[in-house]
C-alpha cells in the first residue's frame, strides 16, 4: 500500500539585509516569518541560508536566484522590491511502500514546479501591495515596526487560503476571464458607466463583472490583474456563502418586474442595511499605480443578480450615508436590468454543444485574455490528471526561455496527445484525447481548432 503525502507550506519568510548589518544583529533582518512560532535561532538560520544563496548566485547570473531544489523541499526566491527578499519553502510530497518488512521513501519533486511556486510568490506579493501598498513606500511614509505590522496583519491570514496542492499553469499566467458580449449589449455597458462616472463625482475608477468574468474595467491592465484575482478567488466566493446562508425566496416563478422602487441590488462592500446608518459596513482600502501615481483608494462592489460594478473612490471624498442610498437608487434598477439582459445572452451561449474529445488553455500577453476548458469554473481545480498539467506547465516553462514563436507536440504514456503553441504573444495548449492518432491527424486537428 502507497501513501502520498501533499504539498505543504514548510515556511514563508520577508527579509531585508540592511537592516541588520552587524553581528549580533541579524535578527533585524526579518521583518516576517510564518511559522511565528519558530525558534529565533532557526529564523536567523534559514535567512543567513537565503542570503547565502542569493549572493553565490549572484557570481554566475545577472539574475536573480528563482529556486533551491533539495530532497524534501523546493525554495523559491522573489525580489520585489530593492533589498528587499520573499522567501517561500514547500514540502515535497513523498510516498511510503512497505516491501519485505521495510518502508521505503520515494520523493516526487516532479510534482513541485519553480515557475508555478514562483509565481504563487509573487501573488502573495501582488496581494499584499493591493491592499497594503509596496514595501517602499510604506517605509517612506512611516517606519520598519509599522511595516512589520502590515506584514503581520496580512500575511497569517493569507497564507491560511493558499491552496499550493492545486496550483498549475492557472497561477503562472493569472489571466483574466472576458465575457463575450454582442456589440449593442457591451456599448450600453459602457454608456452605464460613463454615466456612472458623470453623476458621481467622487468615482474615480470602474469595473464591471457578470458572475466571475471582466466586462469592462478603468484601471491598468496590472492593476486589474491583481485585483480580479481577489475579487474572484475571495470577495466574491466569501459574498455568495454568506448570501446562501441567508433566507432566500422560493425559486422557479418568473422574476418580479424592475421598478424605480423595486430592484435586486445590493452593496457586497459597503452598508448591508441601508436603514442603518450608522452602520456602513466593511469597505476595503486598496492602492493601485503604486509605480506612478500612488494611489489610495476605497473599494466599493455593488451587485444586482449576477452582475457587479466595482466602485473606486478617494477614501476623502466619500460624503456620509446618504451618498450611498444615492448610489443604491441610481444602480440598483439599471444594473438589475442589464444583469437581466446579460442573463440571457450568457444561457444562450453555455446551451451551445461542446467538443468533449479535447480541452484546452488559452492565454493573450496582450491582454490578459485567459480561457479555460480544462479547470472546473467554481473551484478552478483542474479536471484532468496532474501529470498531463504538470506537462502543460513544463512546455509553457520552455517557451518562456526564448522570445520566438515556438511549437511543441508531446504524446503521453497514455494515449493522450498535448499540444502546445506560442505565437504573436498568445500561447494555446490542447490536450486531445484521441488513441491510434498519428502526428499528422494530431497536427491537422490542431490546426482545424486554430481556424475555427
Amino acid at each position: 500500500m502507497t501513501n502520498r503525502s501533499c504539498i505543504t507550506l514548510y515556511n514563508f519568510f520577508v527579509y531585508n539585509s540592511n537592516f541588520g548589518p552587524r553581528e549580533g544583529e541579524e535578527h533585524k533582518k526579518i521583518l516576517f516569518f510564518h511559522p511565528a512560532d519558530t525558534n529565533i535561532d532557526t529564523k536567523i538560520k534559514a535567512v543567513g541560508l537565503s542570503e547565502a544563496v542569493v549572493k553565490f548566485t549572484e557570481t554566475f547570473s545577472d539574475k536573480p536566484c528563482d529556486a533551491l531544489h533539495t530532497q524534501k523541499t523546493r525554495q523559491v526566491f522573489l525580489q520585489p522590491e530593492k533589498d528587499f527578499w520573499m522567501v517561500m519553502t514547500v514540502t515535497i510530497p513523498k510516498s511510503e511502500t512497505e516491501k519485505d518488512g521495510q518502508t521505503h521513501i520515494e520523493y516526487h519533486e516532479d510534482d513541485v514546479q519553480d515557475s508555478v511556486y514562483g509565481a504563487v510568490l509573487k501573488q502573495a506579493y501582488n496581494m499584499f501591495k493591493l491592499f497594503m501598498g509596496p514595501f517602499t513606500s510604506i517605509l517612506k511614509l512611516t517606519n520598519v515596526q509599522h511595516l512589520m505590522q502590515r506584514l503581520d496583519h496580512f500575511f497569517p491570514r493569507y497564507l491560511q487560503t493558499l491552496r499550493l496542492g492545486q496550483a498549475d499553469i492557472m497561477e503562472v499566467h493569472n489571466g483574466i476571464q472576458f465575457l463575450p458580449l454582442d456589440k449593442n449589449t457591451y456599448l450600453r455597458i459602457q454608456c452605464f458607466i460613463n454615466l456612472i462616472e458623470a453623476t458621481f463625482s467622487q468615482v474615480k475608477y470602474t469595473a464591471f463583472l457578470y458572475n466571475d468574468q471582466l466586462v469592462w474595467s478603468g484601471l491598468e491592465q496590472d492593476d486589474m490583474r491583481i485585483l480580479y484575482k481577489y475579487l474572484t478567488t475571495s470577495l466574491f466566493p466569501t459574498a455568495l456563502e454568506s448570501e446562501m446562508c441567508r433566507e432566500s425566496p422560493k425559486s422557479g416563478g418568473p422574476l418580479p418586474p424592475i421598478t424605480s422602487s423595486s430592484h435586486f441590488g445590493k452593496y457586497v462592500t459597503g452598508p448591508q442595511n441601508l436603514n442603518d446608518s450608522n452602520n456602513l459596513g466593511k469597505i476595503p482600502h486598496i492602492y493601485v499605480n503604486t509605480d506612478t501615481r500612488y494611489e489610495e483608494l476605497n473599494l466599493i462592489a455593488y451587485r444586482a443578480l449576477s452582475a457587479t460594478v466595482c466602485l473606486m473612490v478617494e477614501p476623502t471624498s466619500i460624503p456620509g450615508f446618504e451618498w450611498y442610498k444615492k448610489i443604491d437608487a441610481f444602480l440598483g434598477p439599471q444594473l438589475s436590468t442589464l444583469a437581466s439582459d446579460i442573463s440571457e445572452q450568457y444561457s444562450k451561449r453555455a446551451s451551445l454543444p461542446s467538443d468533449q474529445q479535447f480541452k484546452y488553455i488559452y492565454f493573450n500577453h496582450m491582454n490578459l485574455a485567459q480561457k479555460t476548458t480544462i479547470h472546473n469554473r467554481k473551484t478552478l481545480s483542474a479536471i484532468i490528471s496532474p501529470e498531463i498539467v504538470r506537462l502543460i506547465a513544463d512546455i509553457n516553462a520552455s517557451f518562456v526561455k526564448t522570445e520566438d514563436d515556438a511549437e511543441t507536440v508531446m504524446k503521453t504514456v497514455s494515449d493522450c496527445w498535448v499540444v502546445g503553441k506560442k505565437s504573436d504573444q498568445r500561447e494555446f495548449y490542447v490536450v486531445i484525447n484521441q488513441k491510434n492518432a498519428n502526428l499528422i491527424e494530431i497536427n491537422g486537428k490542431y490546426n482545424h481548432m486554430m481556424v475555427t
